[in-house]
């Protein structure tokens, strides 16, 4: 099903998509550098002030899924205007915050906002464009979205800390977001599922405190350590409540999931790799970040502006990579940006702790992964969504997404133990540099991002279909009777 808009109607259409997805993805990185900042004014603990970050990512791994059936159910662009009405009224009042909790409380409701809008504007995104040519550029413009927006993310919160103070990573939110929720209303239609007999109250609370219980364990392993009792019982209880969501969706007439849905081996794919690939694409955020601030010593804005070539890289790459995608198919394109990530990857393995440069050990690997990334991203999400039935065009976009959150938490937890771990080994073994032995850490935490990447190529070429379409069975047809029809 495709909504009948002219095209200049869908270019507006895309453009707020982007801008609203944009925004949410921006937010996960934006506070990074204004961290210090708001330790200082609002008195934070060292273990809290993680928090501000974890409280965001907690919350919309948590609520994807839901948020993704929810606007099948209730209407994608009711569910994008009430996601990013959320968002927005978060981001005021945690500008506003004059507590630690204050802040931590708003940046939680900020996640459930995110996890409401992301879904529903992936799958208008996906019923407002034909598959095919006109929906991969559609998505190809939405991954550069996705992929550029952490490294844009540190740029914008270096600007804005340093001339605004912490307070306006919050607050420019704001305007963008009333503006976008009010032009919601006049350039996007409305589409949900049309047959809705019940909904599944106890599917959505397994599902969502499963996954919230999962992303929990895993962003706070490294403080509470890997064997603790927390961090057990967390992924435990995680896993515990999520084996039960299968089962109650593979019992019940109404399901949440319908699990039918992985019956598309490009969706499994899809998934599969979202996973593998972004337990190395965050640390490539993080790792990066450390280097230019702890052993280059550079500021926290000259730290953002170094991740442009990045961001170039990033843009060019995905706007190439949905016309590859009609050209050459998901696979091809898809197992090319991996293998080139995995190559910047590498690259980045050879950071230098005594001498090294921007020029000489950063800028290089920067290019070869931002096109890496800009190739990888786009063939994912057209994959993610490839040959899924109107009415599940949410549920997919959720799946993808929060394969991406739980992918992202889960190595940004192992690689950053691995690095700790390798630091604390060179330092024990005589090294007192402690640039040297900090570049150590990160450099093993690449190596075994490579690791990552290289089994997402292995899903990929073993799980993806060779074209776009899996099989007859993705191939989606203009709207039937009885499915979701568009209202204005």
């Amino acid at each position: 099903m495709t909504t009948d808009l002219t095209p200049r109607k869908k270019t507006w259409a895309l453009g707020l998509l982007v801008a609203a997805q944009f925004l949410i993805v921006i937010d996960s990185a934006v506070v990074n550098v204004a961290l210090p900042s708001m330790e200082e004014d609002l008195d934070f603990s060292p273990h809290g002030l993680t928090w501000v970050v974890n409280a965001y990512t907690l919350t919309l791994g948590g609520f994807l899924l839901l948020g993704g059936r929810l606007a099948d159910r209730l209407g994608r662009r009711r569910m994008f205007c009430l996601g990013l009405g959320l968002f927005t009224l978060a981001s005021l009042f945690g500008g506003m915050a004059q507590t630690d909790i204050w802040l931590i409380a708003t940046r939680a409701v900020q996640g459930i906002g995110a996890a409401i809008v992301s879904p529903a504007a992936m799958s208008l995104l996906a019923t407002t464009f034909r598959e095919g040519a006109e929906r991969n550029r559609a998505f190809a413009i939405w991954g550069a979205a996705n992929g550029a927006g952490g490294a844009a993310g540190v740029l914008l919160g270096g600007v804005l800390t340093e001339g605004l103070g912490w307070r306006w990573v919050l607050f420019i939110n704001v305007p963008i977001g009333v503006v976008a929720v009010l032009m919601a209303f006049s350039m996007l239609m409305e589409s949900k599922e049309d047959q809705a007999p019940g909904f599944d109250f106890s599917g959505a609370v397994a599902v969502t405190a499963g996954l919230a219980l999962l992303v929990y364990g895993l962003v706070d392993a490294q403080n509470a350590g890997w064997s603790s009792g927390q961090t057990i019982g967390c992924l435990a209880g995680g896993v515990l409540l999520l084996i039960v969501f299968v089962a109650i969706q593979a019992r019940t007439r109404s399901p949440l999931m319908p699990l039918t849905i992985f019956r598309l081996r490009t969706l499994r794919g899809a998934n599969a790799v979202a996973v593998l690939a972004n337990m190395g694409l965050l640390a490539m955020f993080f790792f990066l970040a450390l280097y230019l601030q702890q052993v280059l010593h550079y500021s926290a804005l000259a730290s953002g502006v170094a991740y442009l070539p990045l961001t170039a890289g990033i843009l060019i790459a995905a706007n190439v990579a949905g016309r590859l995608t009609t050209k050459i198919g998901l696979k091809a394109t898809l197992s090319t940006g991996l293998i080139v990530l995995a190559l910047g990857f590498l690259w980045f393995a050879q950071l230098r702790g005594a001498g090294g440069s921007y020029v000489g050990d950063v800028l290089g690997p920067c290019i070869v992964s931002g096109v890496g990334f800009g190739l990888s991203v786009v063939p994912i999400t057209i994959a993610a969504v490839s040959g899924t039935r109107p009415e599940e065009a949410g549920l997919a976009s959720g799946l993808v997404n929060t394969a991406q959150q739980v992918g992202g938490a889960l190595g940004l937890g192992i690689l950053d133990a691995v690095a700790v771990a390798r630091t604390s080994s060179v330092t024990s073994g005589g090294e007192h540099r402690t640039e040297v032995a900090l570049t150590e850490g990160y450099t093993m935490g690449f190596y075994v991002s490579v690791g990552f990447v290289l089994l997402a190529l292995v899903a990929a070429l073993t799980l993806i279909g060779g074209r776009e379409r899996d099989e007859a069975e993705s191939v989606v047809q203009d709207e039937p009777a009885g499915a979701a029809s568009p209202t204005a």
